[in-house]
Formats: structure tokens, C-alpha cells, sequence
């Protein structure tokens, strides 16, 4: 998912398992429902930095026109598609528009990467250094030019090279994008090094233990044996220094969630550092046992490849009350 390119000899192998995850997805729903998602859904295409860029966004059926609505970006994994990335969460975040009220958007990345800010070579939107931060933004204000937005409820959430994005836009748009939620990744070296935010963020990170590409402990991205494609922090890390920068208690009210699924091989530790600076907080949900996954989302590859997919939780509805719960002002 985060984009873990191989080296010649492993190329054809790395080329089918790319296809395999860029075309892994839930079972299509049935006829009239697909008709009802199809009629609130809409494909859309944008020139930003002279390049074509596309995205899909869910706007719910209903919404009154004059009154202002959140704005969740969900971005995609290496290799991925937004609507790749609606299928991979089963279109639980459109179900939670629907009932509150809120628009999703799927972009898509150049050639199906991000340009995170990892400083690799590996993929196109790297080695042009795209300005994904800029078309993001961009997308937010076109998007608002056709629906009223609230702009301080504008949201980013990603799994994987996505991820590594969400934790980009805290840095370089953190005027505009009022909380975050990686979701298998950790931030990147690179990331950290960047210049603090102006205000405190919030994030909520959810991430596998025993993830094989993106390691727990921090250090080289990639599966074993193959090309590595830049280095990220302890996940322990990552929570640290965005506890640091928002000013929280340094230690978590932690709990554990319910075992909602006793055949996952998983179970959900919640870490919660509250109050925080401004009413940010941060909140780790630490997946044990869980991999490179979306939690209550699409096994897209069998667990030896890619780890466990946790039901003890649905990332979809964590995401969504975290971001519910944080207004940018």
C-alpha cells in the first residue's frame, strides 16, 4: 500500500502483487444499492501544476445548501485509487455522511502515489517533487465553490503513502485542515524534521503491531527482501512528538476495547492524551496483532502478505467522532 518498489530482479513478482493491491475489493453491493451510491456519487477532474488530476467525491443526498458541511479528504495507499480507497473502507465514511451530514473526498494520486515528503526516488510524484499539498488544497477550495463548506471542519485521514500525506498537510496546511487520522504508518523522518505547525493538530493514529511493511519500532519501509522506500519513526515516537507539540499530559488514559470479533487475532489498546493545548488531543489506537490494514475495512490481501484486519473496531466511525469532536476556529 505505501508503495514498497522492488529492485530488477524482483520487478514482475512487485508488478502482480501491485496489481493484486490495486484491484483487491469487497464484494460490489447489489444492484439498487450501488444505483442509490452511484446517484450521490460524482467523478471529477481538475489541471493543478499542469498535470490532470481526478478525484470522487460523495456528497450526501439531502443536504441543505445553505448551511455549511464538514469536509473529510481520504487518501489512498501507494499504488491505490480513491476509489479504490472507497471500496477498501467498505464506504463506511460515505454511510457516516449520510447520516451526519458531512461530504467525503477521494483523490487521486499521480500515477498512484503521493508525494509524501519522504525524499525517495522510487515513484513519479517523488521524483518531480508534485505539489500534492498545493492540489489538495486547491481541491478544497474548488469543491467549496459548488458546496458550502465549513471551513474550520476540514479533515484528512489516509492509510499508508496516504497517511504519510495527512501527516504532510498537518505541516504545510495546517491552516486549512483542522485534524487528522493516519492509519497504518508511522511519520516519516522527513516529516519530522519539517517546520512545526503554527497550532496544535489533533491526531488520531491507528497502527498494527505487527505491520510487515511499515515496522512498529520505526526504521526502513518496505517487506523484507525488497527495495526499501524511506524511514519513519517509532510509532511511540510519532505520538510522543505530536504530544510534545500540542502541549498534553505526558502520560495516556489508556483502556482496552471490547473483543468484538475473538477470531481477528487482534485486540484494540486505546491511548488517549487529554486536554491538550487549545482542546487538541492525541489519541493512539495500537492494534496488537493487527497489519498493514484498515480496521473493520477489506482484507485486500491474505493475512500472510499483509497482516491482520482488525474487528474489534471500525476505523471509519473512530476517524469520524475524533474529527467530530475538533473544530479549527
Amino acid at each position: 500500500m505505501i508503495g514498497a518498489g522492488p529492485g530488477p530482479p524482483t520487478r514482475t513478482l512487485w508488478a502482480l502483487l501491485t496489481a493484486i493491491l490495486i484491484l483487491a475489493a469487497p464484494p460490489r453491493p447489489g444492484p439498487a444499492a450501488a444505483q442509490e451510491h452511484e446517484a450521490r456519487s460524482s467523478q471529477g477532474t481538475r489541471q493543478f501544476g499542469g498535470l490532470h488530476r481526478t478525484y470522487h467525491l460523495y456528497v450526501p443526498a439531502g443536504l441543505d445548501g445553505n448551511r455549511p458541511v464538514p469536509l473529510v479528504i481520504v487518501l489512498h495507499g501507494g499504488g491505490g485509487t480513491g476509489a479504490g480507497m472507497e471500496q477498501l473502507t467498505r464506504g463506511g465514511l460515505n454511510r457516516l455522511a449520510d447520516r451526519d451530514g458531512f461530504i467525503v473526498a477521494y483523490p487521486d494520486g499521480l500515477d498512484r502515489h503521493w508525494n509524501d515528503g519522504r525524499g525517495i526516488q522510487a515513484y513519479r510524484a517523488h521524483r518531480e517533487d508534485v505539489d500534492d499539498v498545493g492540489f489538495i488544497t486547491a481541491l478544497v477550495e474548488h469543491i467549496g465553490r459548488t458546496v458550502p463548506l465549513d471551513r474550520g471542519r476540514v479533515y484528512a485521514a489516509g492509510i499508508s503513502n496516504g497517511g504519510l500525506m495527512s501527516f504532510r498537510l498537518a505541516r504545510e496546511a495546517t491552516t486549512r485542515i483542522a485534524a487528522i487520522a493516519p492509519v497504518a504508518i508511522a511519520m516519516s523522518e522527513q516529516i519530522a524534521r519539517m517546520r512545526a505547525p503554527q497550532r496544535p493538530v489533533p491526531v488520531v493514529l491507528i497502527a498494527g503491531t505487527d505491520d510487515p511493511l511499515v515496522p512498529w519500532g520505526g526504521g526502513e519501509i518496505g517487506f523484507a527482501g525488497r527495495q526499501k522506500v524511506g524511514r519513519v519513526l517509532s510509532v511511540a515516537e510519532t505520538v510522543r512528538h505530536w504530544v510534545v507539540h500540542n502541549q498534553c499530559p505526558p502520560s495516556p488514559a489508556v483502556a482496552t476495547e471490547p473483543d468484538r470479533d475473538p477470531h481477528d487475532g487482534t485486540r484494540v489498546r486505546r491511548e488517549a492524551y487529554s486536554p491538550c493545548r487549545d482542546g487538541s488531543e492525541v489519541v493512539l489506537y495500537a492494534v496488537l496483532g493487527g497489519g498493514h490494514t484498515w480496521p473493520g475495512g477489506a482484507q485486500y490481501l491474505p493475512a500472510r502478505v499483509i497482516g491482520r484486519t482488525s474487528r474489534d473496531i471500525d476505523a471509519n466511525t473512530v476517524i469520524w467522532e475524533f474529527f467530530k469532536r475538533h473544530a479549527m476556529r
